[in-house]
């Protein structure tokens, strides 16, 4: 099982499947240059450690003390709002050049069930052609409406040769969830990653968001969001959605419309979730 996106969509994602397999790969997007992330990248040139941290930190055992410290923040002086798994993993990544290698050690480390990639081991800025003219940043197109198109410069990235490798054999591929511009079609704007989604022979599985993320897709509903990454050439079989808090839509594609939020409303239930990707499964 494949899955991609970014940040903490795509770890309810992660949650979800390590309950039926544990033969997962994580693609990250790594277009993020806010934050703890966004620091790290500037002052040591690497790809920021974020997404990948979370992710990291999704397919480790449940209760592990390690895995909990790894989202430790500091609150003061020069380290103030730098995750202490962000700087385990630019250190890592800094000492072997290799983010791979990197990553798979922070794995080890963690007992994590499965494996973390970067969407590209390139450091990439994500570019969005909206109403207002371009806008280029992830924090900057966050902040952005009306988003006809993003894209990644430098424009051909290189996948890591493990991710391209995870979706050719893969049984299921699964998008999302997550912001749509600025962490799922940010990892699939990599042109490998875009390929191989298309190439695989996998059942190929969208997750929408649980409701509309304002600016960057206000007023979407589920159609909307499956235009979009057909708009960018990746195509999938089906997609899940909870229609209690986004519109349906006219999606084009097969629908598992099922009530899939936690008690709070704020997110995906890992158990609602993997109960329908499971099923998807077969």
């Amino acid at each position: 099982m494949v899955a991609i996106g970014g940040g903490h969509g795509l770890a309810a994602t992660l949650r979800a499947v390590r309950t039926y397999t544990d033969q997962v790969t994580a693609i990250v997007s790594v277009a993020d240059d806010g934050g703890s992330s966004g620091r790290l990248r500037k002052l040591l040139h690497i790809i920021p450690p974020g997404d990948l941290r979370t992710c990291l930190v999704a397919l480790a055992e449940p209760g592990s003390l390690l895995a909990s410290t790894f989202e430790y923040r500091f609150v003061s002086e020069e380290l103030a709002g730098h995750a202490l798994g962000n700087l385990i993993l630019a250190g890592l990544i800094d000492e072997t050049g290799d983010p791979v290698v990197a990553l798979d050690e922070a794995g080890r480390l963690l007992g994590v069930k499965g494996r973390v990639l970067p969407a590209t081991v390139e450091p990439v800025v994500l570019k969005a052609q909206a109403d207002g003219g371009h806008v280029a940043g992830q924090v900057a197109v966050m902040a952005t409406d009306n988003i006809r198109e993003v894209s990644l410069v430098p424009s051909d990235p290189k996948a890591p040769a493990e991710a391209v490798a995870a979706l050719e054999e893969a049984d299921q591929i699964i998008v999302g969830p997550g912001s749509l511009f600025t962490s799922v079609l940010a990892a699939i704007a990599v042109p490998e990653i875009r390929d191989g989604i298309n190439r695989s022979k996998a059942g190929k599985v969208y997750v929408c968001n649980l409701r509309p993320q304002v600016p960057e897709t206000e007023a979407f509903d589920v159609g909307m969001h499956v235009e979009a990454l057909v708009a960018h050439g990746a195509l999938v079989d089906s997609a899940v959605c909870d229609t209690s808090g986004l519109p349906l839509g006219h999606p084009g594609v097969p629908i598992v419309d099922r009530r899939l939020a936690r008690p709070n409303g704020l997110a995906h239930d890992p158990a609602k979730l993997a109960s329908v990707l499971s099923d998807l499964l077969g």
